[in-house]
């Protein structure tokens, strides 16, 4: 298509990704910083003990219940002493665990709404209740998007990793899948990994041989031994490991250099995944800002091919 002075008009695909350019910055009013963010502010501290890590672990995957606990059923609940409880709260900066708990209760309050016995009081049913906990979900990624410059920064080191391998395993592959497929039409040379094992080993290591940098990994629950591995095995042949998961703690998380954590839909027998499939997205226009004459090029011929080849049926 031309436009009327004979230059060729973008595609939607082009006109998207010129239009949808990420800015730095703080750009919109300052918003309140999701629960699962607050917490990972707040525990983020390097030099955790493993118990401490379990701790913190289960406070942010029980946040509505353990803000409640007395420091014994803590303990009990986590299976560590009631002193290991209390160099814990020590170590993220309270004067002790009456002063965290009382922090955890200040930032627990504010999530109640939405908890298991929602759905009956607003008279919704469970699949309006899934899709409330997904815009929730997606309500606080929103609010950590409110400084977009970590995903613009990991947008520009994906983009210059060649080859960029991205890593799925299990249920994680189709998120792998998903992002592989776009970062094609972006990137010269995107590799997928979605077998574990040697095979993964061999696909990592070959990727680090060839001169890549950078792996994306995704790690959805259950989050499966061999994504762990893999991770390990990246890292130790010298690749970075950007991972977006649902939680910050946890030895996929731990292992990694730059975690995006975003929430995962679970009242369904089996998770949806609204907020990591926005997260991946957001890294894939931050790849396209990175080098935008690439991407122009990448994306025009691509158009080319797919009219010459007739890929797509005409809407």
């Amino acid at each position: 298509m031309e436009d009327k002075g004979g230059a060729p008009l973008p595609s939607s695909q082009q006109a998207r990704a010129q239009a949808s350019a990420i800015t730095s910055g703080k750009t919109a009013p300052e918003a309140e910083a999701s629960p699962t963010s607050r917490l990972r502010i707040l525990f983020d501290q390097p030099r955790l003990s493993p118990g401490q890590r379990r701790i913190a672990r289960y406070l942010i995957e029980h946040l509505t219940e353990a803000a409640f606990l007395s420091i014994t059923d803590l303990a009990e609940r986590v299976g560590v002493s009631q002193p290991s409880v209390t160099r814990f709260a020590a170590a993220v900066g309270f004067s002790g665990y009456p002063a965290l708990r009382e922090k955890l209760q200040s930032i627990a309050l504010g999530t109640l709404a939405g908890g298991p016995g929602a759905a009956e009081e607003n008279g919704t049913n469970e699949l309006q209740s899934a899709v409330d906990a997904e815009i929730e979900n997606l309500e606080n990624l929103r609010r950590d998007f409110v400084d977009p410059d970590q995903v613009i920064a990991i947008g520009r080191r994906l983009s210059q990793s060649t080859p960029l391998t991205v890593l799925g395993l299990r249920i994680s592959g189709s998120l792998a899948e998903y992002f592989a497929y776009a970062a094609r039409r972006v990137h010269p040379d995107v590799r997928l990994v979605n077998r574990g094992g040697s095979v993964a080993y061999d696909a990592l290591l070959q990727s680090r041989e060839a001169g890549g940098t950078w792996v994306l990994a995704f790690s959805m629950p259950r989050h499966a031994q061999e994504t762990l591995t893999a991770v390990r095995v990246a890292r130790s042949a010298g690749l970075k490991v950007a991972l977006i998961t649902d939680l910050a703690l946890g030895p996929v998380a731990d292992t990694a250099d730059v975690v995006f954590a975003t929430g995962t839909g679970s009242r369904l027998v089996f998770d949806s995944y609204a907020a990591p499939g926005v997260m991946a997205a957001a890294l894939l226009q931050a790849m396209t800002d990175a080098d935008p004459e690439r991407t122009q090029a990448r994306l025009e011929q691509y158009e080319q091919v797919s009219d010459q080849h007739q890929f797509f049926l005409r809407d």
